[in-house]
C-alpha cells in the first residue's frame, strides 16, 4: 500500500507534562472527555466575535506568598501578565530572583522544621486539605475566570471541568493523609524489621501554563497530604491563578510557610529553586530540554530526587473496521481540546489507507466547524494560543507545511486583528519522514501537531500501525 498522510495542525506546547505517564494521559484524556459532553448539543459555526468582553473578576493579588504573607520581590522588579485575547497587561506581578526563592525555602524549611505541619497528626492535616477544597468549591467561579483570563482556555472549560478536578482531587489526597502505612517485615532470626513512611522535606514545585491549576493540584495536594511543605514556582505566562488559590487555603487554616508561591522565569527562579541546597526533593512539569537541565542544576547541588514530566508526541491509530464519525471526533478533540496545548494530545493519528480520504474529508469539515472566539463566551470551543511566542510558532509550522509541498484544506490563518487565534488547520498530502532524514521529519512531523498518517505499508493490520509509529523518531 501506498503510504499517505494527513496533518493537522494548530498549536505547540514548549511545556507540557509527559506523555509516558501512564497517570497523566488518563488524567488529561478524561478531561478531555468531560469536556466534550459539556458541550454536545451547542450547534458550534465555524466563526465566532472575537470582541472580547469584561472578565468577571478583580486581580486582587499580584506579589510572592512567601510565610503566608504577600510580598514584593526583593529587587522590587515585576513583569507582565498579558491578555491572550488581546495581548494587553492583565496585572504586573513581582518577579522572583535568587533572593527571593532563598526567602521562600527558608519559610518552608523552618515549617517543616519547627512548624505544626509535619507533626500534626494525619487526620488534622486531612481535614485541613478538606477544607481547603471546600473553599475553592465556593470560589469555583472566580478562579475560572482567573484561569480563563489569563491562559484564554474556554471558562466553560475551567468552570465546568478543571476547577471541579481540583477541587476533587484535593479531596482525594485528603483521604489519602492517615492511610499511608509501612511495613513490618519478616526476617531470619530475633529480629524486628519494620519500614516507616515519612514526609521528605521541602518540595520545589515548577508548574507549565497549560494547565496551570490542574497542574499545581497534582504537585502540591499530594506533597501536602504526606506532611511536606512547598515552594512552588508558576509559570511566567499564567501566575495568577495560583496566587489566588494559595490564599484560599491561607484562608482555610493552612499554616504559614507550608506553601509557598513564588513567579518570575526560569533561568532566573526556576534555576534558584532547582540549584537550592535546602530543597529535598523537585517535581517539574515541561518541555524535554528544560527537563535536562532541572536535573543537570540538581545533580551540582545536593542530588536532589527530581521528578519529571515531559513533553511528548502521542499516537492515534485508527483501524479500517472504525466508526469513522467517532473517530474523527475523538481524534479531533484529542488534538485541538486546551487550543492543542496539552502533553497528550494525539497529534500523530495513523489511519488505515482504505478509510483515508474520508477521514480527510470529515476531519476537514469537523475543523471547519469549530467555534474559535472569546473563551468567556458560551459555546466557544477554541480560546487564543497563550502568548505571541507561541502564536508566531504556530503559524510558522503553517508556512512551513505549505513550503514542504502539503496541501492546505482549510484554516491556516490568523483569526482577527488582535489576540492570539488562529484558525484551526488542515492539511492533507503531507509526506512522512522515517530514518535520518532529520530536515524532512521537521518539516512533516511538526511538534503540537494532529498528523494522521495513512502508514500500514503492505500490510493490513493493527500491529503494522504499531511499527510504523515506533520506527519513527520522536520530536520531544
Amino acid at each position: 500500500m501506498a503510504s499517505r498522510i494527513l496533518s493537522t495542525l494548530q498549536n505547540v506546547s514548549s511545556s507540557s507534562t509527559s506523555s509516558f505517564v501512564s497517570t497523566t494521559k488518563q488524567r488529561c484524556l478524561g478531561l478531555c472527555c468531560l469536556w466534550r459532553r459539556s458541550l454536545s448539543g451547542t450547534g458550534a459555526s465555524a466563526a465566532a466575535d472575537i470582541e472580547p468582553s469584561k472578565p468577571p473578576v478583580q486581580i486582587e493579588h499580584n506579589q510572592l506568598l512567601i510565610d503566608g504573607l504577600f510580598v514584593d520581590a526583593a529587587s522590587g522588579k515585576t513583569f507582565p501578565t498579558n491578555d491572550p485575547r488581546t495581548g494587553d497587561t492583565i496585572a504586573n506581578v513581582a518577579e522572583a530572583d535568587v533572593e527571593d526563592v532563598n526567602r521562600a525555602v527558608r519559610a518552608a524549611r523552618k515549617a517543616f522544621d519547627e512548624g505544626p505541619w509535619p507533626r500534626m497528626t494525619a487526620y488534622e492535616r486531612s481535614r485541613i486539605i478538606l477544607r481547603c477544597a471546600d473553599i475553592l468549591e465556593k470560589h469555583n467561579d472566580e478562579v475560572a475566570a482567573i484561569e480563563t483570563w489569563d491562559n484564554g482556555k474556554p471558562y466553560e472549560q475551567a468552570a465546568k471541568v478543571e476547577i471541579p478536578m481540583v477541587v476533587r482531587l484535593f479531596r482525594y489526597y485528603a483521604g489519602w493523609a492517615d492511610k499511608i502505612h509501612g511495613l513490618t517485615v519478616p526476617a531470619d532470626g530475633p529480629y524486628h524489621v519494620q519500614t516507616l513512611h515519612e514526609p521528605i522535606g521541602v518540595a520545589g514545585q515548577i508548574v507549565p501554563w497549560n494547565f496551570p491549576l490542574l497542574i499545581f493540584s497534582w504537585k502540591v495536594a499530594p506533597a501536602l497530604a504526606c506532611g511536606n511543605t512547598v515552594v512552588m514556582k508558576t509559570a511566567e505566562q499564567t501566575p495568577l491563578s495560583a496566587i489566588y488559590v494559595s490564599k484560599l487555603f491561607h484562608e482555610a487554616g493552612l499554616p504559614p510557610g507550608v506553601l509557598n508561591v513564588i513567579s518570575g522565569f526560569g533561568p532566573t527562579a526556576g534555576a534558584a529553586l532547582c540549584s537550592h541546597m535546602d530543597v529535598d526533593k523537585l517535581a517539574f512539569t515541561g518541555s524535554s530540554q528544560t527537563g535536562r537541565r532541572v536535573l543537570e542544576l540538581s545533580a551540582r547541588s545536593n542530588l536532589k530526587p527530581v521528578t519529571l514530566e515531559l513533553g511528548g508526541k502521542s499516537p492515534f491509530i485508527v483501524c479500517k473496521d472504525a466508526d469513522i464519525d467517532a473517530a474523527v471526533e475523538a481524534a479531533h478533540s484529542a488534538l485541538f481540546f486546551n487550543q492543542g496545548q496539552c502533553c497528550c494530545a494525539g497529534s500523530r493519528t495513523f489511519v488505515h489507507e482504505s478509510i483515508y480520504d474520508e477521514f480527510v474529508e470529515k476531519a476537514k469539515a469537523r475543523a471547519t466547524k469549530r467555534v474559535v472566539g472569546d473563551p468567556f463566551k458560551s459555546g466557544v470551543e477554541q480560546g487564543p494560543q497563550i502568548d505571541f511566542a507561541q502564536f508566531e510558532k504556530i503559524l510558522k509550522y503553517i508556512k512551513s507545511g505549505i513550503e514542504s509541498g502539503a496541501t492546505l484544506e482549510s484554516g491556516g490563518q490568523r483569526v482577527g486583528s488582535k489576540g492570539y487565534y488562529i484558525e484551526p488547520t488542515v492539511f492533507s498530502n503531507v509526506q512522512g519522514s522515517r530514518g535520518g532524514d532529520k530536515k524532512g521529519q521537521c518539516n512533516s512531523l511538526w511538534p503540537g501537531c494532529w498528523s494522521l498518517y495513512s502508514e500500514y505499508r503492505h500490510c493490513q493490520y493493527l500491529d503494522a500501525g504499531i511499527a510504523s509509529w515506533n520506527s519513527m523518531d520522536q520530536l520531544l
